[in-house]
C-alpha cells in the first residue's frame, strides 16, 4: 500500500521513555479515580496523551500529558520529573499545573482559575504547554458534558464550583486557547464541546 501522507506531517515515535512515563504515572495515581466515579484516574492521563498525539504532539508532549497532574495532584517535585524525563518535560508539567500552593477547594477555586487563565494567556510558556492544556480541558469538558446529559446539573456538586462558574471558566479557556493555540484540532473540538456544555448547563439549571 502506498504512503500518501504529506512530507511535512509531524511524527511522534513512542519509545521506552513514553512507556516508562505511563508506568510511573499509573503508579503515582493508582489510588485515584475520576471525581464522583470508580473510573481509574489513569484513563484521563491516557486520554489526554491520545488527544495530544492527535493534535500533532511529539513524544515529549505525550510524556508531559501523561504526567500533567503529577505536581498538581500528587505533589511530585519538579526536580524528580526533570531527573526522570528531562528539563523540557518538567517545565511543561509545571506550566500545566494549577494552584499547587493553595487549599484547592471551593474557597480558592475562582482565584486559582483566574490566575491559571492569566498564566496561559500572558506567560512565556514552554513549547507543548498549550497543546497539553487544551487536551486536558477537552477531556474534562467531554466528561462533564456526558455527566450533565446522563445525570443532570446535580452531578456538578462533585466539583468546587457551580454550573455558572464552570461555564465561565471553560468559555474563558476556549477564548485563550483560540488566541494562543489556534489551527488546532483539539482547540476546534473544545469549541464545539464548550458550546454544548454551556447550553446544557443553562438548560439543566432552568428545569
Amino acid at each position: 500500500m502506498g504512503d500518501d501522507l504529506p512530507d511535512d506531517l509531524p511524527t511522534a515515535v513512542l519509545g521506552a521513555r513514553f512507556s516508562e512515563a505511563v508506568r510511573w504515572a499509573s503508579m503515582l495515581h493508582a489510588d485515584q479515580c475520576r471525581k464522583g466515579t470508580r473510573i481509574a484516574y489513569a484513563s484521563h492521563l491516557l486520554g489526554v496523551a491520545s488527544l495530544v498525539l492527535e493534535d500533532g504532539g511529539t513524544e515529549e508532549d505525550a510524556i508531559a500529558a501523561v504526567l500533567h497532574d503529577a505536581v498538581e495532584d500528587r505533589g511530585v517535585a519538579e526536580a524528580e520529573i526533570r531527573a526522570r524525563f528531562g528539563e523540557h518535560v518538567a517545565r511543561v508539567v509545571v506550566a500545566c499545573s494549577d494552584g499547587v500552593d493553595g487549599p484547592r477547594d471551593s474557597t480558592d477555586w475562582k482565584l486559582r482559575k483566574e490566575r491559571y487563565l492569566q498564566h496561559l494567556e500572558h506567560d512565556d510558556l514552554p513549547d507543548g504547554t498549550l497543546r497539553v492544556a487544551a487536551a486536558d480541558k477537552l477531556h474534562n469538558a467531554r466528561s462533564i458534558l456526558t455527566d450533565l446529559r446522563d445525570h443532570g446539573v446535580g452531578k456538578l456538586s462533585r466539583f468546587n464550583a457551580p454550573g455558572n462558574e464552570q461555564s465561565w471558566y471553560y468559555s474563558e479557556l476556549l477564548r485563550v486557547l483560540e488566541l494562543r493555540h489556534p489551527d488546532s484540532v483539539v482547540t476546534s473540538e473544545l469549541g464545539r464541546v464548550v458550546s454544548e456544555l454551556v447550553n446544557e448547563i443553562e438548560r439543566s439549571s432552568s428545569r
